[in-house]
C-alpha cells in the first residue's frame, strides 16, 4: 500500500507537479505514511487522533506532512466523504484548524457539479482513500512563494488535459 502510494506521489503529484510544494518533502523523506485497517467509528477516530498527535508532536523536519490511507471500508466515495467531514469536525472541535488542514484523495474522487468523465477528478484521485494532514504554517510559507496560488488547480487540469485520457489513466489505473 505504501509502495503504491509512493509511486503515485512520484509519478503524478511530484512528476506532473500537481502539487508544487510536494517535491521537497518527498525527496527529503518527510512524508509520514499511516495505514488504517479499522472500519468502525471508534477505530477511525482513534487512528485519526493518534496521527494528528504524531504530526503535531513531531519536528517538521522529520515529519512535514502525513498521508492517512484507509485499506478498508471507505471504497464508496460518499462513505469516504462522510468520514472526511467527521474528521474536519473533530479538527474544529479540537481548535486545531490554525495548525492543520485536510486535503482529500480517493480512487473515485468526483468534484460536485463536474461531468463524471472530466479529467479534473484525477487531480484528487489516489490509489487508496487518503486524507492528507498538512501543517498550516508550512502551507502558508509555501503559498507565499507562489505568484498566483488559485491558478494551481487550473494549471493541474490543463496538465491533465494536455496528457490526455489514455496517459492519465495509465498513470492512475485505479481512477478509471
Amino acid at each position: 500500500m505504501i509502495k503504491i502510494t509512493r509511486q503515485w506521489l512520484d509519478q503524478m503529484v511530484v512528476g506532473l507537479n500537481l502539487c508544487p510544494f510536494s517535491h521537497s518533502v518527498v525527496v527529503q523523506d518527510q512524508v509520514h505514511y499511516a495505514i488504517c485497517d479499522g472500519t468502525d467509528d471508534p477505530q477511525l477516530k482513534q487512528f485519526y487522533v493518534m496521527e494528528l498527535r504524531r504530526l503535531l508532536d513531531a519536528d517538521e523536519n522529520s515529519i512535514a506532512t502525513s498521508l492517512l490511507m484507509f485499506s478498508q471500508g471507505l471504497q464508496v466515495f460518499d462513505d469516504y466523504l462522510d468520514v472526511l467531514d467527521w474528521f474536519q469536525q473533530l479538527l474544529e472541535q479540537a481548535d486545531l484548524t490554525d495548525h492543520i488542514q485536510l486535503a482529500s484523495f480517493h480512487p473515485q474522487y468526483q468534484f460536485e457539479g463536474v461531468d463524471a468523465d472530466d479529467l479534473s477528478h484525477f487531480t484528487n484521485r489516489a490509489p487508496y482513500p487518503t486524507i492528507h494532514l498538512i501543517r498550516q504554517a508550512q502551507m502558508t510559507k509555501a503559498l507565499a512563494q507562489v505568484a498566483d496560488p488559485e491558478k494551481i488547480y487550473t494549471d493541474n487540469i490543463e496538465t491533465l488535459n494536455k496528457l490526455g485520457r489514455q496517459q492519465v489513466e495509465l498513470l492512475c489505473p485505479w481512477g478509471k
